[in-house]
């Protein structure tokens, strides 16, 4: 069995992302590769896409969720996703076990003890009446018909038990940070179409296209799902298989391509949440352990990132006009370079003007015209 480097794990994840070079295929087809995006704030999506396509526009993303081709939901590991609207179908009733799960836990408990979970969903779903309501009216309906309860706790545990769609503006691009107004509807009434459960088999092969090579225990922590085991097992002949350098076995899909580990990685500027940084339980071939204490303190917070050589190097922050980069360690003067460049492409395209550092840096003005290089990549 090959032993594949840390390098060459790091290279594969990086074509796999579209972060070894931005590629030239639709936001749609790149959404369905990475099979979704992490969208807890709606503007982070239209950043880890403008990291990855070139020439993305805010548009290009917002008709997406208008023409409701991408929707919006809860999905992986119980948590608000972008996904194609086909995915949602297919991937929401494989994933419901992992929500139910989380609808279970005591900060929902405590509030429906003694409630029935299947006349719960019923009553939310008759409130719903088939249409899109807004959040907050859907939460005082379900107080009025339960007095004494958290209405909107009951409301959340509804959205976690049955698949809703959020409205479009809750996901398009705007003010940073989450959105208060937010409206749900059945997601059969918005896709005006059933759900379509896809199996177990189907997710583990979409996720090894993503991300791999990776192991169980990775795509695990990735969905939320627990006991792959035995089905990776029955899919074990037609699966490659390498070990990590810590003897780990590895699984990936036979046709994905492994991108020679020399490969050059360009600078990247991620958002919060970004898959790349989200996709596995070993997370170390992207990020340091130590590292990974600085963008992920705690209390559901993945900060925004800056890749450089392949590895996160720091982390960056947009306050007012300035974008602000946080080195972890020195830079050599080509990556500061580079760094400075790319930030400076992503200035317009976040409302930004200037650009600071924590270390002794002088702020200075954007340098207009800058353009970023496109390298087509297959799919």
């Amino acid at each position: 069995m090959t032993t594949l480097s840390s390098r060459a794990l790091n290279r594969a994840l990086l074509h796999r992302q579209f972060l070894l070079a931005r590629t030239d295929h639709t936001p749609l087809e790149v959404i369905g590769r990475l099979v979704a995006m992490q969208a807890q704030e709606p503007n982070w999506p239209y950043v880890g896409l403008w990291s990855r396509i070139c020439g993305f526009t805010h548009s290009e993303l917002t008709t997406l969720l208008q023409d409701r081709k991408v929707v919006r939901s809860g999905l992986l590991r119980s948590t608000q996703h972008l996904a194609t609207a086909d995915d949602f179908r297919r991937l929401r009733p494989l994933l419901q076990p992992v929500l139910d799960r989380t609808a279970r836990s005591a900060y929902f408990a405590r509030n429906s003890a003694g409630l029935d979970t299947a006349s719960l969903v019923a009553t939310g779903l008759e409130l719903l009446q088939g249409g899109t309501t807004p959040r907050k009216e859907l939460a005082r309906r379900l107080a009025e018909r339960h007095p004494g309860r958290d209405g909107r706790v009951l409301a959340g545990e509804v959205e976690l038990r049955t698949p809703l769609i959020h409205n479009p503006a809750t996901g398009t691009w705007g003010s940073w940070g989450t959105r208060s107004a937010v409206s749900v509807t059945p997601a059969e009434t918005w896709l005006g179409r059933p759900m379509a459960p896809a199996t177990a088999k189907d997710l583990i092969r979409r996720y090894l296209a993503a991300f791999g090579p990776a192991g169980i225990m990775d795509v695990q922590a990735w969905s939320g799902l627990t006991r792959l085991g035995e089905i990776v097992s029955d899919m074990r002949a037609e699966l490659r298989h390498y070990r990590d350098p810590d003897g780990r076995e590895l699984i990936d899909v036979p046709d994905a391509e492994l991108p020679d580990p020399d490969t050059p990685a360009p600078v990247r500027l991620l958002p919060a949440f970004d898959n790349a940084l989200l996709g596995h339980a070993d997370r170390s071939r992207v990020i340091s352990h130590e590292d990974r204490k600085r963008v992920m303190p705690g209390q559901a917070q993945v900060r925004p990132t800056f890749l450089v050589n392949g590895h996160v190097h720091g982390t960056w922050s947009l306050k007012g006009e300035t974008l602000h980069l946080t080195p972890f360690r020195p830079l050599t003067a080509t990556d500061q370079a580079a760094l400075e460049q790319e930030t400076e492409r992503l200035l317009p395209f976040v409302g930004g003007k200037n650009v600071s550092y924590s270390s002794p840096i002088a702020t200075r003005p954007a340098t207009p015209g800058l353009s970023a290089v496109c390298f087509p990549t297959s799919p």
